[in-house]
């Protein structure tokens, strides 16, 4: 019987790293006799006007929301609006029992002509005592008592008019009518219930105004510093409200279609949280947005001139700090620590570190090494350059 002898998995490992060893001679003196390096990706370094967006945390908070209460006491007769249903300033929402508030106006109307006819009555008098003391048959007294009775008159039909006045407020209270345009909330009296005029008996409804919408979010002190000093460099810190826009994102990474602009801001900082309450305000025609929605908001409109910007792909982390491979005159890779500054979208702001012209790698970072060669190419046709600070 032959007996076979069992593999030596130390001899196997040996014979593996003589290969790799072997593999990387042959890759050393392939390189060595010329053969060209990784390939990767460049795109020339560009400075430019850079677009910047900061973003926040907001919350969506109607324009206006009123309280609709009764300014006359009685009976609910009717609602005459369906809760939740968008309303016009003006439209009917409810009846209250105008019976005693028609007595009442009636009643005055009544008085008001008692007071009219004793001051026609007066008028007459104090005609007929002027021409009789003209004549000297009567005296100077009884000219001016009539007078004084002429005037009490005059006053009293006053007052009657204000009565009827009064009245007729009231008699139109009973016809509560929406004093905005707006969404209906639930009604907080049922039909046939006696209400009252006072704080805790009046309320009946409430209508909120979602069209505009407001935006509230708040800034730090630092990046409101920022933004002014990169208005005021260019000279647009006057013009700051027509050049900054408010963009809406929702939570799962949608933008509401509508732009929306700071139309408010706090006049001093909030002293707990050390940030600058601002106030946005966008179209809000479909009801998209709903008060005490939680969303976030991007604002645009600021742009820092002469920038570079490099991709995110692009920048290393080292031990002596960020750095980026850029291609020589003779092809071969070269280390260019950078300092960066804001993070965008797209990339990175380089404060300092490269140069317009400089040939920037920016796909197959992770194959170069430094001073070695590289095979470059550009981006296809019609991909942006994610150095164009422009972009």
């Amino acid at each position: 019987m032959i007996k076979i002898p069992a593999p030596d998995p130390c001899a196997f490992g040996r014979a593996m790293l003589a290969c790799m060893l072997l593999g990387g001679a042959d890759g050393a003196q392939a390189q060595a006799a010329g053969a060209p390096g990784p390939q990767v990706t460049i795109v020339e370094v560009r400075s430019g006007q850079v677009p910047i967006e900061y973003e926040y945390a907001a919350r969506i908070e109607a324009s206006r929301e009123v309280e609709v209460r009764a300014q006359a006491s009685g009976i609910l007769l009717r609602r005459d609006f369906d809760e939740g249903a968008a309303v016009q300033a003006g439209d009917l929402l409810f009846e209250i029992d105008p019976g005693p508030y028609e007595a009442e106006f009636a009643v005055q109307r009544a008085r008001l002509q008692q007071a009219q006819a004793r001051l026609s009555q007066a008028t007459r008098d104090a005609s007929r005592t002027i021409r009789l003391f003209e004549r000297g048959t009567v005296a100077e007294k009884a000219r001016d008592d009539a007078l004084s009775e002429k005037e009490l008159a005059a006053a009293e039909v006053a007052a009657a008019e204000a009565q009827v006045k009064l009245a007729e407020l009231n008699l139109g209270y009973t016809k509560v009518e929406a004093p905005i345009s707006g969404i209906t909330g639930q009604e907080q009296v049922a039909e046939g219930s006696l209400i009252g005029t006072t704080a805790d008996t009046s309320l009946l409804t409430r209508i909120t105004q979602v069209d505009p919408a407001y935006v509230n979010f708040s800034v730090s002190e630092s990046e409101l510093s920022e933004v002014r000093a990169l208005l005021e460099a260019q000279g647009l810190w006057e013009r700051a409200g027509e050049l900054v826009s408010v963009h809406i994102e929702f939570g799962d990474g949608k933008r509401y279609p509508d732009v929306g602009k700071i139309d408010f801001a706090s006049t001093g900082l909030d002293p707990e949280t050390g940030t600058l309450r601002l106030r946005a305000v966008v179209a809000n025609s479909e009801r998209r947005l709903l008060p005490g929605q939680f969303v976030r908001v991007i604002v645009t409109g600021i742009s820092l001139p002469d920038a570079i910007v490099v991709p995110h792909a692009a920048v290393m982390q080292g031990p002596q700090g960020q750095f980026v491979y850029t291609v020589d005159s003779e092809g071969k890779a070269e280390i260019r620590p950078v300092v960066l500054g804001r993070e965008l979208r797209d990339g990175w702001i380089v404060q300092s570190g490269l140069r317009n012209g400089d040939r920037l790698v920016s796909e197959g970072i992770i194959k170069v090494r430094p001073g070695a060669p590289v095979a470059t190419s550009t981006p296809a046709a019609g991909a942006p350059a994610a150095t164009d600070a422009g972009q």
